[in-house]
């Protein structure tokens, strides 16, 4: 087994370093090329807001996990970088998949956005050609065990998503939404969620800022109290429009929200950043009339998390273990892989010998040879099949060894 991950979450690191640690698509394709010229066979890079973590399939994968702990420094120029990161490898690395995949290892327990982040980073990784088949088996597996999860213990159910916590800190702080306006800046998933949360405290309403207008234009049939604004018209619409709330969630490098534009209030107005990198200019902690929050603050609500939702994760335990379980078997029989296919490849050889034995002997026409080849490499295969089925079926890894050696040997393959 030669699989590991080397990465930082929200465990271990603070927003600061995962912002400095984050991958853009532009960085995945740059270190993906990177690692698979240094004799790595296989990558996958989840970024999202709480974690920064590279998989990797390679031989010697505790030197390469070293290796990939220095290049992550060396990359982002992360000082001390290493008293954040988390290396592990073959059954732990695949444990620590498994239960992210999960939404066991988020920061809200069983959050569903997890599972599509682990799927979207697989298959970019795949269109890279950065996957073959030790990974796309890992990985589906990961992402089939999350459905069979969420389906089995409905440990979803409950709404407790990043923007669900971020807007019941927001009404802890006030002590009620009803009647307040808001202004939401960026419209992706997590923004999505919060519009519906916030419809439910009865806001009065919500100022939608976007770099694409149209697209909150067309949602504005399924929330009642939705404004479109300008994007540009951001910071104008906050003194103007009395706002009491803003939540920004966008996928923008630079700060969406700064302190020099940032207009004089004279009353309280709660800022919610759930991005990251971080939208909002944390100078704005200097005035008086702001509360800015992030995501690291969102902790203190998930430390309140439902208990339901542990005893839930216990079950969910139970059944990574099984499937791991069930890979780790699978991974072991492709050991076996190279000796399968010498031995197809040994049968396409006799097959072809004896049809070109047969054809100069014999005339015949093109369906008979049709005939005799569908016979001959259906018989061939039936030689190999049962001796296949039956070195499978051994659990004993050293006497599958053992026979394999012997096959290789009595058929000079």
């Amino acid at each position: 087994m030669n699989i590991g991950v080397v990465g930082v979450n929200h465990n271990l690191a603070p927003i600061n370093v995962r912002e400095a640690v984050s991958f853009t698509d532009t960085k995945k394709i740059e270190v993906i090329n990177i690692l698979l010229d240094k004799e790595i066979e296989e990558v996958v890079i989840i970024s999202t807001c709480n974690r920064s973590e590279i998989y990797i399939n390679a031989e010697n994968i505790d030197i390469k996990i070293n290796e990939l702990s220095d290049f992550y420094e060396q990359y982002f120029g992360v000082k001390d970088i290493n008293k954040y990161l988390f290396k592990k490898t073959n059954l732990e690395a695949i444990q620590h998949l498994f239960e992210v995949t999960a939404g066991l290892d988020s920061l809200v327990l069983g959050e569903d956005q997890i599972l599509g982040q682990v799927r979207d980073a697989h298959e970019f990784c795949m269109k890279l050609g950065a996957t073959k088949k030790v990974f796309n088996k890992l990985f589906r597996d990961a992402i089939t065990t999350s459905k069979e999860i969420k389906t089995i213990t409905k440990i979803s159910q409950q709404p407790l998503s990043i923007s669900y916590i971020g807007v019941k800190l927001l009404k802890e702080k006030i002590g009620s939404l009803e009647g307040k306006n808001a202004l939401i800046v960026g419209l992706g998933k997590m923004n999505l969620l919060t519009l519906n949360h916030l419809e439910e405290e009865k806001i009065k309403n919500i100022y939608v800022a976007n770099r694409n207008i149209e697209k909150t234009k067309a949602i504005q049939s399924k929330f009642k109290n939705i404004i479109p604004i300008e994007y540009s018209d951001r910071h104008k619409v906050i003194e103007e429009k009395s706002i009491d709330i803003i939540v920004s969630a966008t996928a923008s490098p630079h700060l969406v929200i700064r302190y020099d534009e940032m207009p004089k209030l004279d009353k309280k107005i709660y800022i919610m950043d759930i991005a990251l990198p971080r939208d909002i200019d944390t100078k704005l902690n200097e005035l008086d009339y702001v509360e800015l929050y992030d995501i690291d603050d969102l902790k203190e609500i998930h430390d309140q998390n439902d208990i339901k939702r542990n005893e839930l994760a216990q079950k969910a335990q139970e059944i990574i273990s099984v499937k791991i379980d069930e890979f780790v078997e699978w991974l072991d029989l492709t050991f076996m892989d190279p000796t399968i296919q010498s031995l197809n490849s040994k049968c396409i050889e006799i097959k072809e010998d004896t049809l070109d034995c047969i054809y100069r002997k014999i005339d015949l026409n093109q369906r008979e040879k049709k005939i005799i080849e569908k016979m001959l490499g259906s018989a061939l295969k039936r030689v190999i099949r049962e001796p296949i089925m039956n070195l499978k079926q051994v659990k004993n890894k050293g006497q599958r060894e053992e026979y394999i050696k012997v096959i290789e040997d009595l058929f000079e393959i």
